[in-house]
């Protein structure tokens, strides 16, 4: 296979340039914030107790934002589910960062590319709480506010975008998928923008009781609700919430070009170049690690580069016990026990359908800084992983050129993303 280093600029093959990101997450609304906790491994996990009339409390891990979802105000002029909110925060802060202008991009050549795994959660349950528990009439927008392209039609709106408007329900690799599905259509030439990314939004009484009924949830630690969440390690026992949104914008190197986007920002020239997903077909929970190792090796195939060449891997890490084992054993397939492997769902929780965007931009904060995010609360790595878990502080990693992010789903679905420097490409 090629180095990767002289690469076409279009194409089927063609990198896609970062031109800039949007944070709305656990960890802090900007890069410098989500920095500091993801190299420093600070966890955002907190306890929440879940209370619902005529059950007992629950006492759950949560991830949550900081984030006032009231005074986000949208072109429709609708009331915004949580996620929807938190969705056009973080594209707006990606458009500010791409020094996206009105007139900058041809509308009809700017798509949105949006994943989530429920998208209006908040809104769904406030409604059914108002219909059954409290007998009030419905709002004439309930549809609009709860529709699973409700993000998508709000962005579209607030950047005047006329190209492809799609939105992605793949569970946990939603926006994942969103981003790559959106990389494709650029080096197809269809577009010359994307912005891409997902949300997910699921702390509401009626989604966390369903995720804990599910027994996939991890049980607080008596006074340490920040280690709940223990990726890969021998007593993982699940993961903990979280909520959140990441944009990207993605440009072709073309249009960049003759927008003059290469400038001085807080992000350094960061491209994807990887792309698979597929699924596995065998089971709607349990995770197939023969469909993850096609996926990765297809991301390999995408970048035209080795596993070798793969300087470090964010691993799906959700803390389960199925989950983690069959993700070892995939990774462990292809890249041996030498690629240096994090997971950081154990600080920013389990995003769902936003999870793929906010573990992309760990990855791509990992190649800017050279740095290798620590996996929090793996103290003891289960002795059945052969893999080279980084733990503890953060690994310098200076020559590092490719890095990898893995989103595994219910239902099957795998993608996986591979991003790089835009200056080695």
């Amino acid at each position: 296979m090629n180095s990767g280093i002289a690469r076409s600029t279009h194409g089927a093959s063609a990198p896609v340039l970062v031109a800039g990101m949007g944070f709305v997450t656990p960890l802090g609304h900007t890069v410098e914030a989500f920095d500091e906790a993801l190299f420093n491994g600070r966890s955002a996990v907190r306890a929440q107790t879940l209370r619902i009339k005529g059950f007992d409390p629950i006492d759950l891990a949560v991830a949550a934002c900081e984030f006032e979802s009231s005074g986000v105000r949208s072109s429709s002029r609708l009331p915004l589910d949580r996620g929807t909110a938190m969705a056009l925060a973080a594209a707006r802060d990606a458009g500010a960062s791409a020094e996206l202008t009105p007139g900058s991009v041809e509308p009809e050549r700017l798509g949105i590319f949006w994943g989530s795994g429920l998208a209006g959660a908040g809104a769904f349950d406030d409604t059914t709480q108002a219909l059954y528990g409290e007998q009030r009439r419905m709002r004439p927008t309930t549809v609009l506010t709860v529709m699973p392209n409700a993000a998508v039609a709000e962005l579209a709106l607030q950047f005047g975008a006329q190209g492809a408007a799609i939105a992605y329900a793949c569970a946990c690799a939603s926006s994942a998928v969103a981003i790559g599905e959106a990389m494709r259509a650029i080096r197809g030439g269809w577009i010359d923008v994307a912005i891409a990314g997902g949300h997910d939004a699921m702390l509401t009484p009626g989604v966390m009781a369903s995720w804990h009924a599910m027994r996939v949830t991890a049980p607080l630690p008596p006074g340490a609700p920040e280690s709940a969440c223990r990726p890969f390690s021998s007593d993982r026992a699940g993961f903990a919430l979280g909520e959140g949104a990441v944009a990207l914008v993605l440009e072709s190197e073309a249009h960049a070009r003759a927008r003059n986007a290469a400038r001085e920002s807080a992000l350094a020239p960061l491209a994807l170049v990887g792309y698979a997903t597929n699924c596995d077909a065998t089971h709607i929970t349990n995770p197939d690690p023969c469909g993850q190792v096609r996926a990765m090796r297809a991301a390999l195939r995408d970048a035209g580069i080795d596993a070798a060449q793969v300087g470090h891997i964010n691993a799906h890490g959700t803390a389960t016990r199925a989950g983690d084992a069959a993700e070892a054993a995939s990774v462990r397939e292809v890249f041996g026990n030498a690629t240096p492997v994090s997971a950081t769902k154990a600080i920013h929780g389990h995003v769902l359908g936003g999870g793929g965007a906010m573990e992309l931009a760990a990855a791509m904060r990992t190649l800017e800084r050279g740095l290798l995010p620590p996996t929090a609360n793996l103290r003891l790595p289960d002795a059945a992983f052969d893999v080279d878990f980084v733990r503890g502080e953060a690994r310098e990693a200076r020559d590092l050129r490719y890095a990898l992010s893995n989103s595994f789903a219910f239902g099957g679905t795998n993608a996986v993303l591979i991003a790089g420097r835009a200056t080695d490409l």
